[in-house]
């Protein structure tokens, strides 16, 4: 069985609680790692709804393992660790979700990346990151200005402007009932233009009700994601990437996953691209051997990389901390 340690670590002023995922028998050497980003609205660690910290904005649920659990158990299984994390705001880490933005969560996500480089059995070599929904731009934002990431996943992920991909999934979701049974979904749907007209207008807040409680979101975080498509990120990457998405994914059509690949490849990347028949975006109906082909496609891309100065200095040290011990 894996091993689980829970951690906290910095991220600007706050705290975030995290939980980092090791095989149980791991080589000789370091062991490879990778970050796990969860997708859109309060999502806790395991890649679940945050029903501990918004328990009216999500329905009770069907029990069983989160998207990102599932992935940390099938890379451990492979000899890989992974790092998940609540967001600002979410399960057990500070801060507020309803308050944050799209660019303080990206450096919550290099944030994690940095605190890792101090554990001495994680390989700076061979690092991963995977973004699952709006973690695709997080991801991608990460691994363009850092060489010593070497593969990154997709799931569920989307090329164009939120907006566009916002506006899409509102009609998707309107005509499936997929994921309407959350209020904070069923909310947000009916108040989209009105966001999309507000992010225009570089207002700075909107009010939403989600069942009994009234709720103030800031738009800074909505007016980023609308001017910061994927695609363009995309044009900027030079690493292998994997790509998953599930065939009925009302949050970003599989539309998306196929434009980014093309995005990808004309930038002269070779990415992997994979379809989950029948499942939603969460792949919570998809059988293990969908996360697990994933995960060999991401864990087969993990080459060990050339390191700035600065991390080459980071692994000599704990390398001399490692022999003197």
């Amino acid at each position: 069985m894996p091993v689980h340690e829970d951690l906290r670590f910095r991220a600007g002023d706050l705290a975030l609680a995290a939980t980092l995922t090791l095989p149980d028998a791991p080589g000789e050497g370091r062991i490879p790692w990778a970050l796990l980003v969860p997708s859109w609205l309060p999502r806790a660690r395991d890649g679940d709804w945050d029903r501990a910290r918004h328990p009216a904005w999500f329905d009770d649920g069907p029990a069983g393992p989160g998207l990102l659990a599932r992935m940390a158990d099938a890379l451990a299984a492979r000899g890989v660790a992974s790092l998940r994390y609540d967001p600002r705001g979410c399960g057990e880490s500070d801060g507020s979700w309803e308050s944050s933005d799209l660019f303080s969560r990206i450096d919550d996500a290099r944030d994690a990346i940095g605190a890792m480089r101090s554990r001495r059995e994680l390989d700076l070599r061979r690092t991963a990151i995977v973004g699952h929904g709006e973690g695709t731009v997080i991801a991608l934002s990460v691994a363009v200005a850092d060489p010593a990431i070497g593969a990154l996943g997709v799931i569920g992920g989307f090329a164009r402007s939120f907006r566009d991909v916002m506006r899409r999934g509102v009609t998707e979701r309107a005509r499936t009932g997929r994921d309407r049974q959350h209020p904070a979904v069923a909310a947000l749907d009916r108040l989209a233009e009105e966001i999309v007209e507000r992010v225009e207008r570089h207002e700075r807040e909107v009010t939403l009700s989600i069942g009994d409680e009234v709720v103030t979101l800031a738009l800074a975080g909505w007016e980023q994601a609308f001017r910061t498509p994927p695609l363009a990120l995309a044009t900027m990457l030079h690493r292998s990437v994997v790509i998953l998405h599930g065939s009925d994914d009302a949050w970003a059509d599989p539309d998306e996953a196929r434009l980014l690949a093309d995005v990808l490849r004309e930038s002269g990347n070779d990415p992997v691209i994979q379809l989950a028949d029948g499942s939603g975006h969460d792949l919570a109906d998809a059988a293990d051997d969908v996360i697990e082909a994933f995960a060999d496609a991401l864990v087969a891309r993990m080459e060990p990389r050339e390191l700035p100065p600065v991390l080459v200095a980071i692994e000599q040290m704990s390398s001399s901390l490692d022999s003197s011990a």
